[in-house]
């Protein structure tokens, strides 16, 4: 008999700390492709055993509950009552309210590898540009040097930020793994990634690209 059960109760949402667990990395492991399928579904799907085993790949019963259970000490799933539908990513206006709220001061960008923003909030056109060219050169920066920071140092992440004297963070740049694109949100302040707010973005961004 299995140590874990899965009771078929409500639906399986993707809570702020897993959506960033999700697309903070692009290397391939059990709990982070079960997240990005979950938020490649158009809707919250229910917890059921069959929807488990068709998200995660894995057909084993008894492994699937472990990973979940794990999954949900971590945090990273949360049970919901009734089924959401992924918010629209609409680079003129869903996408711009959603960045604003992820930044302490209102200001956010979203560009890609390019150097090209696709999505901006409180910053100018002028500064939007400049910040996703920032971007795009602290990417290949952070590439060139990745063995040393993750395999030497053995330092989680790839975020790169500007702090002031007291360590708080002035400007970050976080990458994000989506659909096999890596785009970068750049910030100014301290992130608000702590709520729905980073979920839906995640999860919106994550429809449009998978």
């Amino acid at each position: 008999m299995s140590d874990y059960e899965i009771v078929p109760d409500g639906f399986l949402g993707v809570t702020p700390a897993g959506a960033y667990y999700a697309v903070s990395d692009d290397r391939e492991e059990p709990a982070r492709e079960l997240l990005r399928a979950l938020l490649e579904e158009a809707r919250t799907p229910p917890c059921t055993p069959e929807e488990l085993a068709r998200l995660s790949g894995i057909p084993d019963l008894d492994s699937i509950g472990e990973l979940v259970w794990r999954m949900e000490e971590a945090g990273w799933l949360r049970g919901l009552e009734q089924p959401r539908a992924a918010p629209d990513c609409d680079m003129e206006g869903s996408v711009p309210r959603l960045l604003a709220a992820l930044s302490d001061h209102g200001q956010a960008c979203l560009a890609d590898t390019a150097g090209f923003y696709l999505a901006r909030a409180g910053f100018p056109h002028e500064a939007a540009e400049e910040l996703a060219a920032l971007s795009a050169d602290l990417g290949s920066l952070h590439d060139r040097h990745r063995g040393l920071l993750q395999n030497n140092l053995r330092l989680p992440g790839s975020a790169w930020g500007l702090i002031d004297a007291a360590g708080h963070s002035r400007l970050g740049i976080w990458p994000l793994f989506i659909g096999g694109h890596r785009f970068s949100l750049v910030i100014e302040g301290p992130p608000r990634f702590a709520q729905p707010a980073f979920s839906d973005f995640v999860w919106s961004l994550c429809n449009r690209y998978r």
